[in-house]
């Protein structure tokens, strides 16, 4: 089941690509703008203007000949590190507890989700964290003991908000969702990624 999962969420992973590849395009014709319009349409939470309407990111890395080590790179990443929010109350650790169920969970801004699904972090497509999972990809690298291996500094909890939030602030062009810049993830959702990485007590850092 899985493993059907992912086919599922890997072709549809292609096919929003090559939609933002097109809609991108600095030669596009009118003729094909009219075309993708009427020819998609909005479903759920999935709505034509996010691949028709792109952000200074999404244009910057739908590009073919995109650098980037370039100074636009440099400056995007800047911004972008600019633009985060961090929690007011300096609380970055939630409950572990939740934060597993939300990594587990791939429900949320698809096309047959309904528009008041709470929305999943989906988490272990691309990582390993806890050790007893089974099924997980290795598209990131694993998380296991992730807070045991890094500790618990200030600058640990700041460093993992912000990769979570926005991890294109720190490698342009990622394949990693930004859960906060998005609105993805709440804020408070997000705590609750931080607890299951961050929390001695979470079986993550055993």
């Amino acid at each position: 089941m899985a493993f059907v999962r992912f086919r599922v969420g890997f072709w549809a992973v292609c096919f929003i690509l090559a939609l933002s590849k097109i809609a991108a395009a600095d030669n596009l014709s009118p003729e094909l703008g009219v075309l993708l319009e009427e020819g998609l349409r909005s479903k759920g939470p999935v709505k034509v203007e996010q691949f028709l309407q792109l952000d200074p990111i999404q244009k910057f890395c739908s590009d073919s000949g995109v650098n980037i080590h370039s100074e636009e790179a440099g400056a995007l990443m800047s911004e972008a590190l600019e633009q985060i929010q961090y929690p007011d109350d300096d609380d970055y650790v939630g409950d572990w507890r939740e934060g597993e169920r939300i990594a587990q969970s791939g429900k949320g801004l698809r096309f047959n989700d309904s528009d008041d699904t709470i929305n999943g972090g989906n988490c272990y497509a691309c990582h390993q964290i806890r050790k007893e999972e089974l099924a997980y990809g290795t598209l990131g690298p694993s998380l296991y003991q992730y807070g045991k291996l890094r500790g618990y500094s200030m600058q640990v909890l700041r460093y993992t908000w912000a990769k979570i939030f926005n991890p294109q602030a720190f490698l342009i062009c990622s394949n990693m969702p930004r859960y906060g810049h998005k609105g993805i993830l709440t804020m408070g959702q997000m705590r609750d990624i931080m607890g299951l990485l961050l929390d001695p007590k979470s079986p993550v850092n055993e």
